[in-house]
């Protein structure tokens, strides 16, 4: 028998799936190299799913949730990480087919973690999280595709949510002029605050428009919600332009034509954080440890208990949810 800790537990009955947090045994972790004493986790839109047991992302039950954590090492036998190494994990399908981070310690394979960069602490690289990774990526991929500054605005779609929010940050802070689209325009000044210049109704972009090609209006976008959006932003990007896009809130379906593509050189760019390769990440998190500042995490964040979650996952899926939601595994 190990040593006992608190998890928030999943547990499956007549096909539907309750949590609850409860004290279980450190024997109960699955198999891994390293396990961590996680400090800090996140609330997602994928961990509301698997919160209300949507999609079959999880099969086994019962189940640990949180598809992101940050602590320190407790013990490895990985080369890699020794007791007391700050550690990130974002990703691998973790708080889906392997226990997550809703818990005080967890059991991963070592190739999955990232080293806490210095300029993080586990809160901050939990207020960044999955979302902000994403957000990292997708800002990394319209640079790649030579999007830039001087290009011209660029659009970040539901931008009052985690990589939104994130994106807006990242962009404004590189110098681009940010357009952000949000739904909820009572919070337009939390997102000016973030560096927005331009706050854009999410009804301009409500309907898929009835010609191929609009005026060109964005340099590139960073789109988080998919689905019509997406499509509607696709006519308004200026030639050689890109989109980076990394949700699907709005809907998985895309409705368009190849014309954006064809006549003005658009590049839709599709981004995963999940499996994103070792190099790539750590580029990232080296990134975002110096283009966020403390500020600007403070105000993207809220802190909550492992108790509040059950009670937040609905709102996350209704999108009543602002910026990230850093889950203390230890309050």
């Amino acid at each position: 028998m190990g040593e006992p800790f608190s998890a928030l537990l999943l547990r499956e009955a007549d096909g539907k799936v309750s949590a609850a947090v409860e004290t279980i045994d450190e024997a109960a972790l699955p198999d891994g190299d390293v396990t961590v004493r996680v400090a800090y986790s996140t609330l997602n839109y994928k961990d509301g799913m698997v919160l209300k047991g949507l999609g079959r992302l999880v099969r086994e039950y019962p189940h640990v949730p949180g598809i992101d954590f940050a602590g320190t090492v407790e013990s490895s036998s990985a080369p890699a990480y020794r007791p007391g190494d700050g550690v990130v994990l974002t990703g691998w399908h973790v708080g889906e087919t392997h226990w997550g981070g809703y818990a005080q310690k967890a059991r991963v394979r070592s190739e999955w973690l990232v080293p806490l960069p210095r300029a993080l602490d586990a809160r901050q690289a939990m207020c960044i999280g999955t979302a902000g990774l994403t957000a990292m990526l997708c800002v990394m991929e319209l640079e790649d595709h030579g999007v830039t500054p001087a290009s011209g605005p660029v659009l970040v779609t539901g931008a009052n949510g985690g990589v939104g929010g994130v994106a807006v940050a990242l962009l404004a802070k590189a110098g681009y002029e940010v357009h952000a689209s949000t739904g909820r325009m009572a919070l337009a000044d939390r997102l000016k605050a973030l560096g927005a210049a331009e706050i854009v109704p999410r009804e301009e972009l409500a309907e898929a428009p009835q010609r191929p090609l609009l005026s060109e209006r964005w340099a590139g976008a960073v789109d988080a919600v998919g689905g019509v959006p997406l499509a509607a932003m696709l006519p308004q990007i200026r030639y050689g332009g890109a989109v980076a896009a990394c949700g699907l809130s709005a809907g998985t379906a895309l409705n368009t034509t190849v014309i954006p593509f064809l006549l003005r050189s658009v590049r839709l760019l599709g981004v995963d954080s999940v499996m994103c390769p070792l190099a790539r990440r750590k580029a990232a998190w080296a990134r975002l440890a110096t283009d966020m500042t403390g500020e600007a995490l403070d105000a993207l964040s809220d802190v909550v208990p492992l108790a509040a979650l059950a009670g937040l996952a609905d709102r996350i899926l209704k999108g009543e949810t602002c910026g990230r939601i850093v889950v203390d595994v230890n309050a």
